[in-house]
């Protein structure tokens, strides 16, 4: 089972590597993005950032195929975008936990900050709002564990989306 899903389109780092995947107790990390699984060396590099942790590189296709296949296992999935998210939350695979964790602006998109961490365009607010209606209408965005969860589609509402 997809234990928690993260967009965070720094994809692994530190706070991914360790803080969240040590709290989440998953056994394996999974990115989900097709240019990064189509990309052989990302596909190599990645797995290198989370030192001592299984990681798969997979595609969205790939993504689901995989949990579906492996119900047991506590996996960590990390998306790059918000719409790689949407797609694995409309597979109708079970998801315990979503997270906006990270969103750094992409040059030549016109984008407001949603807080200091996170960027969004106006596509990208819909697709989190899309992606809070098949939650039950709650989305959060947590940094790491330590801080507390904050309501997303409120941070977007402040944001003027």
């Amino acid at each position: 089972m997809i234990t928690h899903l993260r967009i965070d389109n720094r994809l692994i780092h530190g706070q991914v590597a360790v803080t969240w995947k040590n709290h989440i107790g998953a056994d394996k990390i999974i990115v989900c993005n097709d240019k990064v699984a189509a990309d052989p060396i990302q596909k190599m590099a990645l797995p290198l950032a989370a030192r001592g942790t299984t990681v798969l590189v997979l595609s969205i296709a790939e993504t689901i195929k995989y949990a579906e296949e492996h119900p047991d296992e506590t996996m960590f999935v990390i998306c790059k975008f918000p719409t790689d998210a949407l797609a694995i939350l409309e597979s109708g695979l079970e998801v315990k936990d979503v997270n906006v964790g990270n969103a750094a602006p992409i040059n030549g998109t016109v984008y407001k900050m949603v807080d200091k961490s996170i960027a969004a365009t106006a596509e990208d607010a819909a697709v989190y709002r899309k992606i809070a209606s098949l939650r039950g209408g709650k989305l959060i965005s947590h940094l790491t564990p330590a801080n507390e969860p904050r309501d997303f589609l409120k941070l977007l509402d402040e944001a003027g989306f």
